[in-house]
């Protein structure tokens, strides 16, 4: 880890590793894990994070040297906004759920930005009246927009072409065409729906697979949409999706454990509901190439593996010195 981060780092973006994870393939079904947190801040939002400042940029609505961003967030997003944006200039505020695991909220501390708690849920309701990480953001924002940009990654257009222009193709390319179905899961929207309709523009008889948590969850990045509406980035697309699949925390709490034992995987628990998501999905299919998307890593979330008994210290440092270096401590 390094504490210098220049704007040669976004050079890092995407590009992530594709993996067969070869101890749950069989000579019919493969899966692949796409490792997200090879980039550089660590998880699938830096590609979001990268587009929607890129896309101000060329708009006039950051202005280096005067712009503050600010954003509501339940983690990966936060992180991912404030290294990149801090690696080009700019200051960044985050408001954030009370719930989000402290080592997130270390993480954003020490990248330089300033958080705003809420009692939100981990997946902040979209809709009046419902949302107060959203809420607050907007209230900061508005009063001072001469100075304030809020990027908004739950209606931002830029949300869905970082996965359409990067994730989808990567995809393609690194499986050699042969993806049968695509898995993630769900936040904003703008993963499933980029990555799904490039690939099925490429091949119309893949299927996409939307993973939404269980409600009252403990997965940080993921939604349920019974609990909380659907982002409207994620409503204009939402055709997209061929199937829905609901994870619970504790299914996917022991794919973590599993991916570890197995793979010498260390992910986040959003992670472990994809996972455990392919294998339900396999179970209904003679063949296929099963693609995931692997959202981040396990580091920030030493806390709540504690808590649900998952890992002793001495395994969570092990795990912890598998992973690539990250511009993040």
């Amino acid at each position: 880890m390094t504490s210098i981060i220049g704007p040669e780092i976004i050079q890092r973006i995407g590009n992530t590793p594709l993996i067969e994870l070869s101890s749950y393939s069989n000579e019919k079904i493969k899966f692949y894990a796409k490792l997200e947190w090879y980039n550089p801040f660590g998880s699938v939002k830096d590609r979001a994070a990268y587009w929607m400042i890129m896309d101000a940029e060329r708009k006039g609505l950051l202005v280096k040297n005067k712009s503050i961003i600010i954003e509501p967030t339940s983690g990966n997003t936060g992180i991912a906004l404030t290294g990149i944006a801090s690696s080009l200039g700019y200051k960044v505020e985050i408001v954030i759920p009370e719930k989000v695991s402290e080592e997130t909220k270390r993480i954003l501390k020490n990248l330089g930005a300033t958080l705003h708690e809420t009692s939100d849920d981990l997946c902040p309701r979209v809709g009046a009246g419902t949302d107060q990480s959203i809420a607050l953001a907007a209230a900061i924002a508005k009063p001072r927009s001469d100075i304030y940009y809020m990027p908004n990654q739950y209606e931002n257009e830029s949300n869905f072409l970082a996965h359409y222009e990067s994730t989808g193709p990567e995809i393609w390319e690194q499986t050699d065409g042969k993806v049968t179905h695509f898995l993630t899961g769900c936040g904003t929207g703008g993963t499933i729906t980029g990555t799904g309709t490039f690939l099925k523009e490429q091949n119309n008889s893949i299927k996409i697979i939307a993973i939404q948590a269980q409600q009252n969850h403990l997965l940080q990045g993921l939604r349920n949409f019974e609990e909380s509406s659907m982002p409207d980035l994620f409503k204009r697309r939402e055709g997209v999706v061929d199937q829905w699949m609901t994870a619970t925390n504790q299914e996917s709490f022991n794919a973590v454990k599993d991916l570890l034992k197995k793979e010498g995987l260390f992910v986040g628990p959003s992670s472990g509901s994809v996972m455990s998501s392919m294998l339900k999905l396999s179970k209904g299919i003679d063949n296929g190439v099963i693609v995931g998307i692997f959202a981040d890593d396990g580091r920030k979330f030493k806390s709540l593996y504690k808590e649900q008994n998952l890992l002793t210290e001495s395994d969570y440092v092990t795990a912890i010195e598998k992973l690539p270096q990250l511009y993040i401590k």
